[in-house]
């Protein structure tokens, strides 16, 4: 069953060794992951789930990562610390089998190194401290296709992680607008602030409706990377009693970082 749900932002510069001196800008959202790892480690799931933007992301269909052992390490950008998981594969195969049963595309891909979507909020999740907790993972990413069609994913994978009798914990990677300031990344647009601000208010408001008709045009304006990964998310605990425990939003370099963790009741 589903104990823990949160929504966690991925820029490496968050990492003490990656981000330095710069890790002063960010430091509301470093907390907020802080607390949030303290909340996914109470829980001690038996398998941690993790939807990343950053896997292999193909336009019609989901994709699963099959590999037996699922590792990587974030040393391209200067952090030499390594995560190694079995991944949870009979849990997979679980899911895909009710996925094609609903006839939602989903495909497996095998060989695949964790990316940085998943590898940067694991940092925080797992404390290289205790080594005695180290659970099963699932490594996914989403597709191109409507938001309807990741919410109908996330359904059909809720159904089958509540009917588990393993404790899962459901991570939803993503950062929200990369154009919320002039100087930022993506160049700046007004919708960038104005995307991140509603996304944090029909979430603690739990209107799944409203994002899932988000205007496709406004949502390209925004420059997102996380929202299918949120509505997937939401997918999956939308048949469970739920709330927001706590949320964090800070744009301290012109992306919006947002931290959530979400209550199971």
């Amino acid at each position: 069953m589903i104990r823990y749900v949160a929504i966690t932002p991925h820029p490496p510069i968050i990492i003490p060794t990656i981000g330095r001196s710069s890790l002063n800008l960010c430091r509301k959202t470093v907390n907020a992951m802080k607390s949030a790892g303290e909340k996914f480690r109470a829980v001690r799931a038996d398998t941690a789930v993790i939807i990343s933007p950053h896997g292999p992301v193909q336009y019609d269909k989901f994709i699963i990562n099959y590999s037996p052992t699922l590792r990587g390490d974030m040393g391209q950008f200067g952090d030499e610390r390594r995560f190694v998981f079995e991944n949870d594969r009979e849990l997979v195969d679980e899911i895909v089998l009710n996925l094609r049963k609903k006839r939602i595309p989903a495909g497996l891909a095998r060989e695949l190194e964790l990316d940085h979507g998943i590898l940067v909020p694991l940092h925080y999740l797992m404390n290289e401290k205790d080594v005695s907790y180290n659970p099963k993972m699932i490594h996914m990413s989403f597709s191109m296709l409507p938001l309807d069609f990741h919410f109908r994913f996330g359904e059909a994978m809720g159904e089958v992680l509540q009917a588990s009798p393993k404790i899962v914990s459901l991570i939803a990677s993503g950062d929200l607008s990369h154009r919320v300031t002039p100087d930022a990344p993506a160049g700046y647009s007004p919708q960038g602030r104005m995307f991140d601000r509603r996304i944090q208010e029909l979430i603690r408001q739990k209107n799944i409706k409203e994002i899932l008709n988000f205007d496709p045009r406004f949502i390209e304006e925004a420059g997102e990377c996380g929202l299918r990964s949120i509505v997937m998310m939401l997918g999956a605990i939308s048949k469970l009693r739920w709330d927001v425990k706590s949320l964090s939003y800070e744009a301290p370099f012109g992306v919006g970082y947002m931290v959530a963790s979400i209550n199971i009741k």
